[in-house]
C-alpha cells in the first residue's frame, strides 16, 4: 500500500486517472452505450409475417418517419410543444429569477428558492392527475374559467407548471451573479426599468436562459406521461414509443422514433453551445 500511494503521489495525472476511472467507465458503459444499442436497433426491422426482428440494418424506420405524414406531424408537434413549453417558461421565470434575486430581501431568498424547488419533491403522477382534476369538465378551472379541458393546450399547460423550476434556477443563478451597480449605473444614466430590463438584464442572461431552455425543452420532447393523463386524443413522439412497444411489439421502430429526441438535442447542444450556456448548467 506504501508503494501504491508513493506511485500515485509521485503521479497526479495517475491519480486523477484512476479517480475518475470508475464514473467515466460507468458513463461509457450504462449511458453511451444503451444510445448506441438504442442506435443499432433502430435500425433493424420486424419480419410482418413471422413478427421477429431482422438483425440486418437499414434506414427504412427512420425514412417512414419522415416521409409518412402521421409520423412527420406528431414529430413537429412534439418539437413546438416543447418550443412552446420552452418559451413559456422563460417568459414566467425571468420576473420571478428577477424578484428573488434583486427584490426580495436577503433574508427571504432562502424561503423562495425552497419554495421553487418544493414542487420538485412532490410525485410527477400526483402533480400530473392533480391538473388533469382541474382541467376536467366540472372541475375547478372549467367552473372559473371555462378550462382547456384535454388536449393540446392542456399538455403545454401542464409541462410548462412541470418543468418551471429548471428555468427559474439557472435563471436565477445568473441574476445573482449581475451585480448591483449595473443597475445603479442604468438608472443614474436614465434608463427606466424597461429600458434596463431590455438592455441590461436579458443581454446578460441569455446564457441562462439557454441553459434552463435545454431542461425543459429536453423534458418536454420526450415526455408521454403528461400526454397520456392530459393529453387526450392528441400524439407526441412518447405515446408513439410506448404504443409500438406495446401492442404493435415493433421494437426497432420504437427505437428510431427514441432516438429522434435525441437527435434533436444534439444538434440544439451543437447550436447553442456557442452561447456559454453549458457552463451555466
Amino acid at each position: 500500500m506504501t508503494v501504491i500511494a508513493g506511485f500515485f503521489h509521485r503521479h497526479p495525472r495517475a491519480r486523477l486517472a484512476a479517480l475518475l476511472s470508475a464514473p467515466l467507465a460507468w458513463l461509457v458503459v450504462a449511458y453511451l452505450g444503451s444510445l448506441a444499442v438504442l442506435l443499432t436497433s433502430s435500425l433493424w426491422q420486424v419480419n410482418t409475417f413471422t413478427g421477429e426482428v431482422v438483425h440486418e440494418s437499414t434506414l427504412d424506420n427512420f425514412r417512414t418517419i419522415l416521409t409518412e405524414p402521421v409520423y412527420r406531424n406528431v414529430v413537429l408537434r412534439s418539437v413546438g410543444v416543447a418550443a412552446a413549453v420552452t418559451l413559456i417558461d422563460a417568459v414566467l421565470a425571468v420576473p420571478m429569477a428577477f424578484f428573488m434575486a434583486k427584490v426580495a430581501p436577503a433574508r427571504y431568498r432562502r424561503i423562495l428558492l425552497v419554495a421553487v424547488v418544493t414542487p420538485l419533491w412532490a410525485s410527477y403522477l400526483v402533480k400530473a392527475y392533480a391538473w388533469r382534476v382541474m382541467l376536467a369538465n366540472d372541475g375547478p378551472l372549467d367552473r372559473i374559467f371555462g378550462g382547456p379541458g384535454y388536449g393540446l393546450p392542456a399538455t403545454v399547460l401542464v409541462l410548462s407548471y412541470m418543468w418551471l423550476p429548471y428555468m427559474i434556477l439557472p435563471v436565477y443563478a445568473g441574476l445573482d451573479r449581475l451585480p448591483d451597480s449595473l443597475l445603479e449605473a442604468s438608472a443614474d444614466l436614465g434608463g427606466r426599468p424597461g429600458r434596463t430590463l431590455r438592455s441590461v438584464v436579458l443581454p446578460m442572461l441569455v446564457p441562462s436562459i439557454v441553459a434552463g431552455s435545454i431542461f425543459t425543452f429536453s423534458l418536454s420532447l420526450g415526455d408521454y406521461i403528461t400526454v397520456q393523463i392530459v393529453g387526450g386524443k392528441s400524439q407526441l413522439i412518447g405515446n408513439l414509443v410506448y404504443a409500438n412497444i406495446g401492442a404493435a411489439n415493433d421494437l426497432p421502430f420504437s427505437a428510431a422514433l427514441a432516438t429522434i429526441p435525441a437527435l434533436v438535442m444534439l444538434v440544439y447542444l451543437l447550436a447553442v453551445r456557442r452561447t456559454g450556456a453549458l457552463e451555466n448548467l
